[in-house]
């Protein structure tokens, strides 16, 4: 069995490996950016979409969960407030998650649309974990602002 450390994070001193976590914050900030900006210029669309799914106040709660994932996104991709940003983004996906694609309770011809929405937010909840978890650590190839 290999020996397991919990009191050590991970070090990005591979080749490429500052690079890497750059390319890995732009992509992962910049989609979940965008996804909040369609939040705030689709409101209305979002809002009776998430009104049918049992939302309270979604003409409320859908520009609050954009404004989230747009400054969650901006700061997972800018290394500023690292630990706010990935927060944000993990409890938006925590909760919305289960309630917005709830495949179980689909009928059949959007099941797995469902799914597949369903799925993509659990992976993208495992990002925003890992990002968390690197929250305490100075990102390299960033804004360096942190709590």
């Amino acid at each position: 069995m290999l020996p397991l450390s919990l009191q050590t994070a991970p070090a990005l001193d591979g080749p490429g490996a500052e690079f890497a976590f750059l390319l890995a914050r732009v992509l992962f900030g910049g989609v979940l950016a965008f996804m909040g900006l369609n939040h705030l210029t689709g409101t209305g669309e979002m809002s009776g979409y998430a009104g049918a799914k049992g939302v309270p106040a979604p003409s409320l709660l859908v520009p609050f969960t954009g404004g989230m994932l747009l400054v969650g996104g901006l700061s997972i991709a800018l290394g500023a407030y690292p630990l706010v940003g990935a927060g944000a983004l993990a409890v938006f996906l925590l909760v919305t998650t289960p309630v917005m694609h709830d495949f179980w309770t689909a009928p059949e011809d959007q099941r797995q649309t469902e799914t597949i929405q369903f799925l993509k937010n659990v992976g993208l909840l495992g990002g925003a974990l890992v990002f968390l978890a690197f929250a305490g650590t100075a990102w390299p190839l960033s804004l360096g602002l942190a709590l």
